[in-house]
């Protein structure tokens, strides 16, 4: 590498040599060049999927070292646990530091824009407010091992149809509120080590051949430190890429692009400053990586396993408990119906994909753990192999003579993964047959669900008293669910994605996942509960919803307001008979705002586990930055002054407590041209009154109408100033509002 103050670029080797730097040695490995050590990264991000010499592959084709399997984006983000996150993380960083990994391939947290989204299980959520603050714990915990992050796919990538052509297409204001501001919190609050560019194109140009995204916002706005690396196969000109400032281009070698890169340095179509700069960073990188290295490092593979369990255990959602039907009782005869208790779903396809070095199975858990008879009835296959109907009459004879049946639903693996979106939301018809068959023998019926996107609930829950869902557990999910289901564990998961009544209500539905390789983001800031609250939609289970085996009591909710944002607090009653945690949730809006908002938006939320009868205050900060809302005039975030509506709620539309609280906001002042309208100039504190005395002193020329009415300023007021002249002054430019105007915008009124 050049020493500081050298000149870049000046001799070939070295040239060559910052060339090489920008792509990989390999598939799975960078850097190796000169004097720069190798990095080998592996897929994630909930376990390592290293694989052997000659089995390299980027959607998980390829058989890989055993690992442990946690829960996956989609079920973790269900505990609403940044601890645990952290946890998780620093977990993940021991068993890379094993292996021998420098850099993890997670976390991604890009917004679940839409239920059918393929690669949803490995995103957090619909709000950008829960994945930031848990993406950044699970950076912290990764990385305090001595082992670097890829934060991912940066940005807007949120549909696998045409991922690798296709245009994210996205107004200012929804791009910096929903689908960026998850990536801005991690980097902020954990410095990834490195990012990594998405597939798709933003708003036209490739996300890795991006300056606006790349240099402007990652790096000048948000301060980001680290190398941006491609996602694999994700650049179309490395060439103009570098120039944007992507560092690494994944995978490699590329003895053809590196070629290309330093003729361009010569040629001067690309800038010295910029491919050193790449060098650099990759070459950072590496250091880092080489300076954490623990080449002794062991990890406890039964102790990670126990965390795996505890984690799932967590994630674990009690959506619906008619009637206390559970926990069941240590004694009673269960009926066990399904194919996923005995082969369970427990992460997504593709890249992704853990190969687990356990696994627990529901069915061996549950018989574990019940004193009664624990029968099985696989009800249904998901592969179409077996007699359908008797299957189906299998299972409702062992559910008729037993004292309750739970059944095992979800999606396969070949229903969602990496490289599709789903066609539709609904479970498969004849999981849903079997269930209403049983159902109609048996009333005391439980269903467990697993899967990694939201799936159409409405004809379970009209069907059964009693509903979890396990999303995606990982490999000690099947000990989880048991111990949710035997009140081993009391359940207190909260969702972390609204569950639609159907398909058509969700906010994306007529342009998803688009067509002619553009996906038209109409919704705009309306994403998940944003959209249902403003439109007053019915949900079947909203935003953040999870009950318990206890019940809590949220009240007295407390705000005050500081340079830092809103402090709320509220209390926390345990009135139930069982220990249990709860999850205050804290949401803002700002009614008559100026500018277009959603009803309440997520903006905190914290945990806390209580004995019966115990109380305790629960106190968090609704970041200033947080409240502020980007205005693409200014191109800068905004507080608004005013009153906001705060409420303390279990979900977003289950609020507890609510109160207000005034805010001193930012100063606007809009660029004054010809183009500014009135409205805009008597916003203005400063202009403001002039003008203001401008209006009532020409309309007073003009005829004797004495103050200047609302009627008539509502009807100007968004008249450019441009389109004023003569107003009141006869054409000749001499009123004093037209010479006020003119000095105002330095142009002819």
């Amino acid at each position: 590498m050049p020493a500081d103050g050298e000149q870049p670029g000046t001799d070939t080797a070295r040239l060559e040599e910052e060339a090489a730097l920008g792509s990989g040695r390999s598939f799975w490995t960078a850097g190796g060049v000169g004097d720069v050590p190798s990095v080998l990264v592996t897929d994630g991000p909930h376990g390592l999927r290293k694989q052997e010499e000659g089995a390299v592959d980027h959607l998980g084709l390829g058989g890989s070292r055993p690992a442990t399997c946690l829960p996956p984006a989609a079920g973790l983000a269900q505990s609403w646990d940044p601890e645990l996150a952290q946890r998780v993380g620093e977990a993940l960083g021991r068993e890379c530091q094993a292996e021998g990994v420098g850099v993890l391939l997670g976390p991604g947290i890009n917004i679940r824009r839409d239920p059918r989204g393929g690669r949803n299980f490995e995103y957090y959520s619909e709000d950008p407010h829960l994945s930031g603050v848990l993406g950044a714990a699970w950076v912290r915990g990764v990385q305090s091992q001595g082992v670097g992050t890829s934060l991912k796919h940066f940005a807007a990538n949120n549909h696998e149809h045409d991922r690798m052509r296709a245009s994210s297409d996205v107004d200012e204001r929804p791009l910096r509120e929903i689908y960026l501001r998850a990536f801005q919190r991690v980097v902020e609050d954990a410095q990834p080590w490195t990012v990594m560019s998405a597939y798709n194109r933003v708003n036209g140009v490739y996300a890795s051949e991006n300056p606006w995204l790349l240099t402007d916002v990652l790096r000048g706005e948000w301060g980001f430190q680290g190398a941006v690396v491609s996602d694999w196969g994700a650049v179309n000109d490395r060439v103009v890429a570098v120039a944007a400032g992507l560092d690494l281009q994944m995978p490699g070698p590329d003895p053809a692009g590196d070629a290309r890169v330093a003729a361009a340095v010569g040629s001067g179509d690309l800038d010295a400053d910029a491919l050193r700069r790449s060098a650099g960073k990759v070459a950072e990188l590496a250091a880092k990586v080489a300076a954490g290295r623990r080449p002794d490092a062991t990890y406890d593979a039964d102790a990670h396993h126990e965390l795996a369990r505890e984690v799932a255990a967590r994630c674990v959602v009690l959506l619906k408990n008619d009637g206390d039907l559970l926990p069941l009782a240590a004694d009673a005869d269960v009926a066990v119906i399904g194919e996923f208790a005995e082969q369970p779903r427990y992460q997504g396809g593709g890249s992704s994909h853990v190969n687990a070095s356990r696994l627990d199975v529901p069915l061996e858990e549950l018989r574990s753990r019940l004193a009664g008879t624990v029968a099985f009835a696989r009800g249904f296959t998901t592969d179409g192999s077996g007699d359908v109907d008797a299957l189906r009459a299998e299972a409702v004879e062992l559910g008729g003579r037993s004292g309750v049946a739970v059944v095992f639903l979800g999606l396969a693996a070949r229903q969602e993964s990496e490289g599709f979106d789903r066609e539709h939301i609904d479970l498969p018809a004849d999981q849903l047959e079997v269930l209403r068959a049983v159902v109609a023998v048996q009333p005391r019926t439980v269903v467990v669900l697993s899967h990694g996107g939201v799936v159409r609930l409405a004809p379970v829950v009209d069907l059964v008293p009693a509903l979890l869902d396990g999303a995606l557990l990982g490999q000690g999910g099947g000990a989880a669910l048991a111990d949710v289901l035997t009140s081993a564990v009391n359940p207190s998961g909260k969702l972390s994605e609204t569950v639609p009544q159907r398909l058509q209500d969700v906010p994306a539905y007529l342009d998803f996942p688009g067509e002619f390789s553009h996906a038209r983001y109409s919704e705009g800031l309306f994403v998940g509960h944003r959209w249902y609250d403003r439109r007053e939609i019915d949900v079947t289970f909203p935003f953040g919803h999870g009950l318990s085996y206890t019940t809590f009591e949220v009240s007295g909710l407390a705000l005050t307001a500081s340079d830092e944002g809103i402090t709320a607090t509220v209390t926390v009653v345990n009135t139930g008979e069982r220990a249990g945690r709860e999850v205050v949730q804290f949401y803002a809006g700002l009614p008559g705002s100026s500018v277009t908002r959603a009803v309440r938006e997520l903006k905190g939320f914290a945990s806390v586990d209580l004995a019966p009868g115990e109380s305790r205050e629960v106190t968090v900060l609704l970041r200033r930055e947080d409240l502020a809302y980007w205005n693409p005039r200014v191109q800068r975030w905004v507080l608004e002054a005013g009153e906001y509506l705060v409420h303390a709620g279990v979900s977003s539309r289950d609020l507890r407590a609510s109160g207000a609280v005034s805010v001193a906001g930012d100063e606007v002042r809009l660029p004054v041209t010809a183009e500014s309208t009135l409205g805009e100039l008597m916003a203005d504190p400063e202009l403001g009154p002039q003008i203001l005395a401008g209006l009532s002193r020409t309309t007073q020329q003009g005829a004797e109408h004495g103050d200047l009415g609302m009627d008539m300023m509502r009807m100007i007021a968004s008249i450019p100033v441009s389109r004023l002249a003569g107003f009141g002054g006869g054409g000749d430019g001499a009123s004093p509002l037209a010479q006020l105007l003119e000095g105002a915008t330095g142009a002819e009124s």
